[in-house]
């Protein structure tokens, strides 16, 4: 499957739905960004299961500012809906399938169950604080 453009309109739709969607922050002056590009398209091909998006950091700078994305590229990985990894800096084709397959792997009963643990935690500092 082809990488798709994701604008602000489309990012939270399509990273929050079921599966994994991969996602790459760039700009078109960034030279690692431009050196990934071919190694994510090519990933894109052999995974047709997962959905490749790409945001183009100077078009959606609020996008990019909303992610906390300082530093490019940054490939963020999401899976049913949950940020389960971000990391900034080109990747090479052997990590970036490394990747793919811990996602795929995850046990995502166990990650749903910490996430509901780290928002019950933070629900109750918020109250403790107030």
């Amino acid at each position: 499957m082809p990488t798709i453009t994701l604008t602000t309109d489309a990012f939270e739709d399509t990273v929050s739905s079921s599966g994994i969607t991969l996602v790459d922050f760039w700009a078109e002056w960034c030279g690692p960004c431009k050196m990934f590009a071919p190694i994510y398209e090519a990933a894109s091909e052999k995974n047709p299961d997962i959905i490749f998006g790409k945001v183009d950091t100077e078009a959606e700078r609020a996008l990019a500012s909303a992610a906390g994305i300082t530093s490019i590229p940054t490939l963020m990985a999401f899976r049913d809906g949950i940020l389960v990894f971000s990391q900034p800096g080109a990747l090479p084709a052997p990590a970036l399938d490394q990747i793919i397959t811990a996602v795929k792997s995850l046990d995502m009963v166990e990650v749903q169950k910490k996430v509901t643990e780290q928002e019950a935690d933070a629900a109750a500092s918020q109250r403790a604080s107030e």
